[in-house]
């Protein structure tokens, strides 16, 4: 298998409750505290992932701007590379968007759940990237409908906006690997499964002849730092319980021989009691939490796994900027 990229920069994922009145003096601190990278959320129905990224933008320099994720079904390609073009044109060289399924009870709320979704993702990767690169689309045979469809103002040549797939399962893994600049590992990616990653990107892109060297890999990560190493995992104990509960046994789980147990666990229907039956041992697998030493070493971690980016979001959130701070004064400098 070839190696992916071996140094990897430190971002921030935006917590999902953040106000839309917060957005500016957020993304102004994140860079101020030399984070390389700033991520916003589209949650639904919390903050728009395009027009955040364009506010964070428009208030920042020099720092990448990530949006992750929006889904594949919520938006016909035409548009999503419309909102794109018009914010990477603005602002060249610092967008990135990432694209995912959608999470299905919010999709479903909405009447939007494809019979294929890997196909469903695929087709939206590429034919976004097509209009992106000034295609005019003709396609009436697929899960989308393009009627002779072209960006009035697609990238230029030597503009960039690169599109990662937000995926998790071995066929979606595979499929980001042929046709993705980048694959976004979900909240509870550890090194263990980033190996398994690597090898099923591997595979996929092997298909197409790409070159896997420059396959990104941004991996968001459960993060709370604290001179209080147990003050710290306690903090971070709730919200791993609470992805736990939200994606039940997965890939993610399975590489560590735990998806039984986790089955067991969640079966106690009730957050409180699920958090508190998890072992010590999950909040190392699934979590970046501890003394800023300890903290460093995750991040290392993860890094060497084949993490290119280690996006840390802070929790809990009310104590977010505490936790930036502090990183940034005794984390970031050792990294």
């Amino acid at each position: 298998m070839t190696d992916l990229p071996k140094t990897a920069t430190v971002g921030v994922l935006l917590p999902t409750t953040t106000r839309p009145a917060d957005l500016v003096d957020t993304s102004v601190l994140v860079e101020k505290l030399g984070f390389s990278e700033l991520w916003v959320g589209e949650d639904y129905f919390y903050l728009a992932g395009p027009s955040s990224a364009a506010i964070a933008l428009s208030v920042t320099s020099n720092i990448t701007v990530g949006i992750g994720l929006v889904s594949a079904v919520v938006r016909h390609p035409a548009v999503l590379a419309m909102e794109i073009s018009t914010i990477a044109g603005a602002f060249p060289g610092r967008l990135v968007t990432g694209i995912g399924h959608g999470v299905p009870v919010w999709t479903k709320q909405m009447g939007l759940y494809p019979k294929s979704p890997v196909t469903a993702l695929s087709t939206v990767i590429e034919t976004t990237g097509r209009l992106l690169a000034g295609e005019t689309l003709a396609i009436d045979d697929g899960p989308y409908y393009f009627d002779n469809v072209s960006l009035v103002h697609p990238l230029a040549a030597d503009q960039s906006a690169p599109l990662y797939a937000g995926v998790v399962g071995p066929k979606s893994l595979e499929m980001s690997g042929q046709s993705a600049d980048g694959t976004i590992m979900s909240m509870l990616a550890g090194p263990k499964y980033l190996s398994f990653v690597r090898e099923k990107l591997a595979e996929g892109a092997a298909r197409t002849g790409r070159d896997i060297t420059t396959h990104q890999i941004p991996t968001f990560a459960i993060y709370s730092v604290s001179d209080d190493r147990e003050a710290a995992r306690a903090d971070a104990r709730p919200v791993v319980a609470h992805f736990l509960d939200a994606i039940g046994p997965s890939a993610m789980t399975d590489v560590y021989g735990i998806n039984d147990d986790l089955k067991e666990i969640l079966a106690l229907d009730d957050s409180a009691k699920i958090a508190a039956a998890i072992p010590d041992e999950w909040i190392d697998y699934f979590a970046v939490a501890g003394t800023p030493a300890e903290c460093i070493d995750k991040i290392r971690a993860l890094r060497d796994a084949g993490a290119t980016s280690v996006v840390l979001a802070p929790y809990p959130a009310e104590k977010s900027v505490a936790v930036l701070e502090q990183t940034a004064t005794d984390v970031l400098p050792h990294l």
